[in-house]
C-alpha cells in the first residue's frame, strides 16, 4: 500500500512541482489548498496565494496530475491567529513577520492535523529547505536549501521534532530555475505563474491603508525626537514606521536620520544618525529549539535577524525559561522588535525566537 502524502498546494509553481515529484516517487498524493482570506477580498487583487485565481490554479494542477484536491477553509483561524496578531503587533510598535506565524499555527499545525485526518502520513510543501535525520542523535535537522537565493529555512524555525518527522520538502535539493524547467517539462499550468512577493492579505503592499482600515482608531500622531529628547517633528502614527526607516519621516536635518526606536508607551519615534542604528546586543523571547534540546551554557552560533539578512557570528545565553540574550561580534543594522532571530550552526537551524528589543549593555 502506497504511503499517502498531502501536499499544501498554493497555486504556485513550487507546490505544483513538489506534488509532481512526490507522485513520481510513488507516493499516494492528495492536494490541499488553504482558503485563508475572504473570497471577496482575495478577488480584489491578484496574485495572492489565497486568492480565487490561485485556488483555481491548484485545482488545474491536481487535475493534470490526476490527484484528489480539497480546499480547506482556514479563514476564521487565519483571521484570529495571523491577521489580528499582525495588527496588534504593529499597534504596539513592533514589526511582525506574519509568514512565520502562518507557518507555525496554520500550515504546520492546523493543516498537518488535517492531513493526518485524511489518512496522510506526511505533509509536503513547496518550501526551499531540507530535513535530515541524524541517526546518531536520533533527531531531525532543518537545513538550508541547495538554492541560497531561495532558501526559506529562516521562516521555518518554529518546526518541532514532532512535526519535522511528518514533513517533506521535495524542493530542498533544487534551484528555482530547475523547478521552472521541471514544471515546463511536465506541462503544469503554473509553470509560468508569476511569483508573489507580497504578504498574501496585503497584495497591493499598502500597509498604511490596511492598518488604517483595521486599527485606525488606535493610531495616534506623536513626537519625533532625537536621542537626547529634542523634538524634531510629528509622526503620523507609530504603526506606519519601522526600525531603520529613513524615507517618509517628514523632518529636515543636516544629515540623514533613521528610526532608532519606537516608544509605544510614550508614543514617540526616536531617530538617530546611521551609526546609531547599529546594535550588537538584543533580547529575544518565545524561544523555540528546533534541534537543540535546551541551552545550558552560552553558545556560539550564526544568527539572522531578518530573512534577507546575512547570518552573523554571535553568542547566545539563556536569560530565563523562554528568553535569551544574543551578542554579535559586530554591530547589526536595524535590530527590529517583532522580527525573528534565527540561530544557525553552519547550514543547520538550531532554533529561534522573537526579538523583544536591542540593548546597549
Amino acid at each position: 500500500m502506497k504511503t499517502r502524502v498531502a501536499v499544501a498546494m498554493s497555486g504556485g509553481v513550487d507546490s505544483s512541482v513538489a506534488a509532481a515529484l512526490l507522485l513520481k516517487k510513488g507516493y499516494d498524493v492528495v492536494g490541499l489548498t488553504m482558503q485563508l482570506w475572504p473570497r471577496e477580498a482575495a478577488a480584489e487583487s491578484e496574485p495572492a496565494c489565497c486568492g480565487i485565481g490561485a485556488i483555481e490554479d491548484a485545482k488545474r494542477v491536481a487535475a493534470k496530475l490526476g490527484i484528489p484536491h480539497y480546499v480547506i477553509n482556514c479563514r476564521a483561524l487565519f483571521e484570529q491567529k495571523v491577521i489580528r496578531d499582525f495588527c496588534h503587533n504593529y499597534k504596539i510598535g513592533q514589526t511582525p513577520n506574519p509568514c512565520i506565524r502562518c507557518n507555525e499555527l496554520i500550515k504546520f499545525e492546523y493543516l498537518l492535523d488535517k492531513a493526518h485526518k485524511l489518512g496522510a502520513k506526511f505533509l509536503a510543501t513547496g518550501h526551499y529547505a531540507k530535513i535530515r535525520y541524524d541517526r546518531r542523535k536520533k533527531t531531525y535537522d532543518l537545513v538550508k536549501a541547495k538554492d541560497p537565493k531561495k532558501d526559506q529555512s529562516y521562516f521555518l524555525y518554529t518546526l518541532t521534532q514532532d512535526q519535522l518527522k511528518y514533513i517533506l520538502f521535495p524542493l530542498g535539493e533544487y534551484t528555482k530555475p530547475e523547478v521552472r524547467i521541471l514544471a515546463q517539462k511536465i506541462g503544469l499550468p503554473t509553470a509560468h505563474r508569476q511569483e508573489s512577493q507580497e504578504i498574501c492579505f496585503i497584495p497591493d503592499n499598502d500597509y498604511r491603508r490596511f492598518l488604517k482600515e483595521r486599527i485606525g482608531r488606535g493610531i495616534r500622531k506623536g513626537s519625533i525626537t532625537d536621542t537626547a529628547g529634542k523634538r524634531l517633528g510629528i509622526h503620523q502614527g507609530l504603526p506606519f514606521y519601522t526600525i531603520g526607516q529613513r524615507k517618509g519621516l517628514g523632518i529636515a536635518a543636516a544629515h540623514p536620520l533613521y528610526v532608532q526606536e519606537i516608544n509605544h508607551r510614550k508614543n514617540i519615534l526616536v531617530v538617530a544618525p546611521e551609526s546609531g542604528i547599529y546594535r550588537k546586543k538584543l533580547i529575544a523571547s518565545k524561544i523555540i529549539w528546533t534541534s537543540l534540546k535546551k541551552l545550558t551554557t552560552p553558545l556560539k552560533v550564526q544568527a539572522k535577524i531578518r530573512s534577507a539578512h546575512k547570518a552573523a557570528d554571535c553568542t547566545i545565553a539563556l536569560l530565563g525559561k523562554n528568553k535569551i540574550k544574543a551578542e554579535f561580534s559586530a554591530g547589526q543594522w536595524a535590530i527590529t522588535p517583532g522580527q525573528a532571530i534565527v540561530f544557525y550552526q553552519g547550514k543547520k537551524i538550531i532554533g529561534g525566537g522573537t526579538i523583544l528589543k536591542a540593548v546597549d549593555s
